[in-house]
């Protein structure tokens, strides 16, 4: 553990919004947040006292005073550190993804379109870093926000998901909430009869299967988390939408992104692009084999 919470700063609702969440997160955590702001045109800091004409960061350094004034405002023993860096944006926070614990930055918010408005920064981050990314967007659903102690995490099976799991079980141990499990699966072709109906008996044993490969994946984190509540489901749908109708009271969405050393490039499967683009909270994506 580095005990360091990163957010990007760069002065739009969305990213104070993520701040605020880095600083909860820090907060429960007893971690320091470091406030980044990063900018390849920068200019070398001017001598010490300069008037708002002699700074040329002038506006960086705008940005970053709100930002930790608001922090301080709320969170007023966080501690807090502030680096206004001269790099571009997707290399500064790919190298503080790799000295903290956690990387938050917000996710663009444009009213009805907001879902389909991720930002290029931010896919591009998800897809490359090798740590835990949270996205957060201005403006959260009531609902959620209110249930901020409920965890969700959505579990393929398809392999191991240990990194995932823990990522999910210890975030939900310091809320003192429950966490939510949810894998989505297709019906498979036996299920379906030959005029393109469900036949229920082969869909339940199909479900049944699924309950105990999920039942098999969290005895182990049950065992080590016991005081954790776990609100286990399968739903036998196409996984995308399965998490997605499970989410609407969510406080925090976690999902996984499968490294796969064999691809050309870093990548991300549909079903977190989906749950980044569409969810209505925080979304934390977790790197894992």
């Amino acid at each position: 553990m580095k005990d360091v919470i990163t957010a990007g700063v760069d002065g739009t609702p969305e990213s104070l919004s993520a701040i605020l969440w880095a600083a909860e997160e820090a907060r429960l955590r007893r971690a320091r947040l470091r406030l980044l702001h990063a900018w390849v045109l920068l200019a070398p800091e001017p001598t010490p006292h300069p008037t708002a004409e002699q700074d040329q960061n002038y506006w960086p350094h705008r940005m970053m005073d709100e930002a930790a004034t608001a922090v301080r405002t709320r969170f007023p023993d966080l501690p807090v550190d502030e680096a206004l860096v001269s790099k571009d944006p997707l290399e500064a926070l790919q190298e503080a993804a790799e000295q903290s614990d956690l990387l938050v930055l917000g996710s663009r918010d444009l009213g009805p379109v907001s879902r389909y408005a991720l930002g290029e920064l931010g896919m591009q981050l998800v897809a490359h870093t090798a740590f835990p990314t949270v996205l957060v967007r201005a403006r959260q659903d009531t609902t959620a926000t209110e249930r901020a102690g409920e965890v969700m995490v959505g579990l393929s099976l398809h392999g191991p998901c240990e990194t995932l799991l823990a990522f999910a079980f210890d975030s939900a141990a310091r809320r003192g909430g429950t966490l939510r499990a949810v894998h989505g699966r297709h019906l498979p072709a036996y299920a379906y009869n030959r005029g393109g109906g469900v036949e229920p008996i082969a869909a339940e044993e199909a479900a049944q299967d699924a309950r105990q490969e999920l039942a098999a994946a969290l005895q182990p984190w049950r065992e080590k988390y016991p005081d954790v509540r776990v609100d286990d489901r399968v739903v036998m749908e196409s996984p995308a939408p399965a998490l997605l109708h499970s989410a609407a009271d969510a406080g925090l969405f976690i999902v996984g992104r499968r490294r796969r050393h064999r691809l050309p490039g870093p990548r991300i499967g549909h079903v977190v692009q989906a749950v980044v683009h569409h969810a209505p909270c925080p979304v934390a994506v977790v790197p894992h084999e």
